[in-house]
């Protein structure tokens, strides 16, 4: 598996980097599997692929604090971003990978690797709740979802390391959709940091994905010609 640690100046470049990545291999123009990281430099919120702004983000909050909302190509809920995360993309194929055969098997299959990961990491069990969280004594510290293609599929998600959880309270209301685990918590309650340095994480991810070489060629073009051409604008990132 090829290992890109590349953080873009922008949200909406960061957000683009996936979906090229994930485009790229299904056009057949990159035959390895990926392992990205990157941690956002500016607060901002990022909506699910189906998620209506107006109803999971407090839109007047954002404004005042001049905090962008966009929107990803995955599924999942709305969540905020910013210094204090971790970001991951996995590019994984899907042809002969009988793991990644659903949606249902490749959330199990990603998500127990990453949870034995944090868990010798930090030396401490770690659950995953909700199909697609990780949790640790009930409190949420990674999110995470999928898109898929006919040869590839794309899984990222955030890990929260000294992420400022006052902030999601005042800029997200409830999510309209919640796991059971979560009961209605505020996100204060509900959310919880690693206190782990980034450069830790990022090592075990490198070692559970065998991430062993550099991706030293990433189409920079495509990824800068899809934020301009779709993240940026406001009839993607308001969509619903």
């Amino acid at each position: 598996m090829k290992y890109l640690d590349l953080t873009f100046p922008t949200p909406a470049e960061n957000l683009a980097c996936d979906e090229a990545l994930l485009d790229w291999c299904e056009n057949g123009h990159c035959a390895d599997e990926i392992l990205h990281v990157w941690e956002p430099v500016h607060y901002f919120v990022v909506a699910g692929y189906a998620n209506k702004a107006a109803t999971e983000v407090n839109l007047p909050a954002c404004e005042s604090r001049q905090v962008p909302v966009l929107r990803r190509c995955s599924g999942g809920g709305t969540v905020l971003q910013g210094p204090g995360c971790l970001n991951y993309t996995l590019i994984l194929e899907i042809a002969g990978a009988d793991p990644l055969r659903s949606i249902a098997t490749t959330n199990r299959f990603v998500m127990n690797r990453n949870r034995e990961a944090l868990g010798t990491l930090l030396n401490r069990p770690v659950n995953v709740q909700g199909h697609t969280d990780l949790a640790i004594d009930g409190l949420k510290c990674s999110g995470n979802s999928q898109r898929r293609r006919r040869r590839f599929l794309l899984f990222h998600g955030t890990f929260l390391l000294n992420f400022d959880l006052r902030l999601v309270e005042e800029l997200l209301p409830l999510p309209s959709q919640q796991p059971g685990y979560r009961q209605n918590r505020a996100h204060t309650d509900f959310l919880t940091n690693l206190n782990l340095p980034a450069e830790e994480l990022k090592a075990a991810l490198r070692e559970t994905w065998s991430a062993n070489s550099p991706l030293e060629t990433p189409p920079l073009r495509a990824m800068a010609a899809l934020a301009r051409g779709k993240y940026t604008t406001r009839e993607w990132n308001f969509r619903f």
